[in-house]
């Protein structure tokens, strides 16, 4: 039961690793004498599409979340339901 309640949590930390992926490929683009404006700007665009889609999703994991742990608690059949509703 606790490890299925934990699902939630770990579909909220790949959300992290996602922003954590966009950091690397735009920290590698990076290249200090021929930085223009319009590459920052893009890259500060970038970073807060990822970071609020990410905030976002995080929100809809979280309520979803709850209630499919609380319900999957009360009846163990709601468990796939929760899942599909998760991904």
């Amino acid at each position: 039961m606790v490890m299925r309640s934990i699902i939630p949590v770990v579909m909220a930390g790949v959300l992290g690793i996602y922003g954590l992926i966009t950091a690397v490929i735009i920290n590698g683009k990076i290249q200090a004498p021929h930085y223009s404006a319009f590459q920052g700007y893009a890259h500060l665009a970038a970073g807060l599409t990822v970071g609020l889609s990410a905030l976002a999703a995080g929100l809809a994991i979280g309520v979803v979340g709850d209630a499919g742990v609380r319900a999957n608690a009360q009846q163990p059949k709601l468990f796939v339901g929760m899942i599909l509703i998760l991904i």
